[in-house]
């Protein structure tokens, strides 16, 4: 596996397929996607994980629409995205990385530090949480 920078447009396959298959594929792309680093994880040419990172100037990176193709998920290709993402945004400073988490991941989450914060919200019919981590 290689984890290696996409651009926006090659996450949007795989982003939709995973997160939102029902819905529109305009409905997984993001209005600052230009804006963000994007990440993909390869098995030989084919993409099986991407996860988008976004950096404000205050030292604060969220990440969004992570997804892992259903054949590859469970190997250890989605951990070591994460642990791409985050060494990339301690290497750009930032202190505090959070994202908004399907409620059924939180344990997939705990393992990376990153805590529950807030109430469960629903976007459609899915619960979330928002979790977080503080980098040193």
């Amino acid at each position: 596996m290689t984890i290696q920078s996409i651009t926006p447009a090659q996450t949007y396959a795989l982003r939709h397929a995973v997160l939102w298959p029902a819905k529109p594929l305009e409905y997984i792309k993001l209005p600052d996607d230009n804006l963000g680093q994007h990440f993909g994880a390869f098995e030989g040419d084919q993409l099986v994980a991407v996860l988008s990172l976004f950096v404000d100037a205050d030292g604060v990176a969220r990440f969004r629409k992570f997804a892992t193709a259903a054949a590859w998920q469970g190997q250890g290709i989605g951990s070591a995205l994460l642990r791409h993402a985050i060494e990339a945004a301690r290497a750009q400073g930032v202190h505090s990385l959070w994202c908004d988490a399907r409620h059924n991941t939180l344990a997939f989450y705990a393992r990376f530090g990153l805590e529950p914060e807030g109430d469960i919200f629903y976007k459609g019919p899915i619960p979330y949480m928002r979790v977080r981590r503080y980098l040193p």
